[in-house]
């Protein structure tokens, strides 16, 4: 019998959120799938995205399994590609790459096919991670429209403080001076801007976070903005401490019961990527039902209290996020984003829909 623990995605939510984006606005929507679909699955989250206008990743074999799979929407390269070999896959797949940095201007002339390649040029804004800074830009936009590779151009950039009360307008306004010396399509909006700053849209918006279901904003929920949780990450009890007052539980002795109670241990460790430094009294639900985190998590179990839940024990079905344990809310007791959980679930843990 294989060990308990899976994570759970519901594909219907997936598609219920692109729904969302989609009311959202009235730009094409670029929907990312970058890191195995955050932990989703590629595949299975391209198969409920497939009404998306286009698919965004970065590693060039997941751009080629999309395509092998049958998909013909743009898929877009978001850290564009790495060598010359990487250039031949471009145009053997038809696939678009972002132009960062000088470099990979001077990759294009390994490009085989005379102007056949669609680039998005991305601009630094205020991020300072990747992009051409403003002064750099006119020489690299040049460039591209003199090369013999290049069909399409789009100017894209991103923004640091969408999810935050800074908003994108100092970016905003840096973007837009820059682009109004240039006739091209545009790509601003990551999913905080998509929900939040209805004026960045541009001509393509980017959802990443918002299509599994979690919120991109500390102060507003995912079911107040409408979305379903996509991954539940689910085990089972398969043992029950009896605990007297004084009794300690776990590495380090995190815990110290000060009365009688029960206590299960779930199959779930930090080996299949919940986070160890969780703290006593992140939410998870048992049989439906809510209760707490106890204790340090260990490699491969946890501590959940049972002390008010008397008919649950050891087969009993824990939550440890998604459907009736927001992620966000796991996230915040445990000092990160719904990003890192989702992407650190390891390949231990089932994905199944």
């Amino acid at each position: 019998m294989p060990r308990p623990i899976q994570a759970k995605v519901d594909l219907n939510a997936l598609e219920s959120n692109l729904y969302v984006a989609r009311h959202a606005t009235s730009s094409r929507i670029m929907a990312v799938i970058k890191a195995n679909a955050y932990g989703h699955g590629l595949l299975r989250a391209a198969e409920a995205l497939a009404d998306a206008d286009g698919f965004a990743l970065l590693d060039m074999a997941d751009a080629v399994r999309l395509r092998e799979a049958g998909y013909r929407q743009t898929i877009l390269l978001l850290e564009g590609v790495f060598d010359a070999q990487d250039m031949a896959l471009a145009a053997e797949y038809d696939l678009a790459c972002v132009i960062h940095s000088p470099w990979q201007i001077a990759l294009l002339d390994a490009y085989p096919a005379r102007g056949a390649l669609d680039v998005w040029l991305k601009v630094n804004s205020g991020m300072t991670r990747l992009g051409f800074a403003p002064h750099e830009l006119d020489g690299a936009m040049q460039a591209l429209r003199r090369h013999k590779a290049v069909h399409e151009i789009t100017l894209m950039t991103h923004f640091a403080h969408a999810d935050e009360a800074r908003g994108v307008t100092e970016q905003l306004d840096v973007f837009n001076e820059l682009a109004a010396d240039y006739r091209v399509t545009r790509s601003l909006a990551n999913s905080a801007a998509l929900l939040r700053h209805r004026f960045t849209h541009g001509d393509w918006v980017r959802p990443g976070i918002m299509l599994y279901g979690a919120s991109p904003f500390a102060d507003v929920t995912a079911r107040q903005l409408g979305l379903r949780p996509v991954m539940t990450l689910e085990s089972r009890i398969i043992a029950v401490q009896q605990l007297r007052a004084g009794d300690e539980i776990g590495y380090g002795a995190l815990f110290r019961a000060d009365r009688a109670m029960r206590v299960g241990v779930v199959a779930c460790g930090y080996a299949d990527g919940y986070p160890r430094h969780a703290p006593n009294g992140t939410p998870m639900q048992v049989d439906g039902q809510p209760s707490r985190l106890l204790g340090r998590v260990s490699m491969d179990m946890l501590y959940v209290d049972l002390s008010h839940l008397p008919g649950s024990g050891v087969g009993s079905v824990v939550t440890l996020w998604g459907e009736g344990v927001p992620i966000e809310e796991v996230a915040e007791a445990a000092g990160t984003i719904s990003y890192e959980l989702m992407c650190a679930v390891t390949a231990r843990v089932p994905v199944i829909s």
